[in-house]
């Protein structure tokens, strides 16, 4: 298939005060709030991110394989969990062309820090920056995440194969 679409999906509950987690969002730290509660680092964004390119490649979504990376290896940051699939991605000769990221929380503000986030997940998925679109709601408080109870993420993932980026190139 020439293109793939993948829609990934993620949500963590922010941790308690007393456990000090930090709130890493797109493989960047956001100073002055709480972190999320989860195995890892809990960086949702990166997590739905994984989950859009697992469906692309057909693979079973992220806690088939962050668990065991975490728990038996004590691997915890959510970048490192990104390079098998974006690996498989790159096998199949299939490059990343758009992502789009949605973000419902109530807190922390997403606007300030959006540029920083879109500039991360560029480096991480080896894309430019103008490739990534990231877009906040708060949900007018109709779900738990937009009460400020934690953060959801949906991310869609598009791809071309390499042999029709050489055809487009040409034209």
């Amino acid at each position: 298939m020439p293109f793939r679409v993948g829609l990934g999906q993620d949500s963590h509950r922010f941790s308690h005060v007393h456990e000090k987690r930090p709130l890493m969002l797109g493989g960047i730290r956001i100073q002055g709030h709480l972190g999320l509660k989860g195995n890892s680092d809990a960086d949702v964004i990166l997590h739905s991110l994984f989950n859009a390119i697992a469906q692309i490649i057909s693979w079973k979504s992220l806690g088939s394989h962050a668990d065991k990376m975490c728990k038996e290896k004590g691997i915890t940051d959510s970048k490192e969990y990104l390079k098998a699939p974006l690996k498989r991605l790159k096998k199949m000769d299939y490059e990343i062309t758009t992502v789009g990221v949605t973000i419902e929380c109530k807190k922390p503000k997403i606007d300030p820090v959006s540029d920083e986030i879109r500039k991360s997940i560029a480096k991480i998925l080896g894309i430019e920056k103008d490739q990534v679109g990231i877009i906040a709601t708060s949900g007018e408080r109709l779900t738990p995440f937009g009460r400020g109870e934690g953060i959801q993420v949906f991310s869609v993932v598009t791809v071309i194969h390499k042999d029709v980026r050489k055809i487009t190139k040409k034209k």
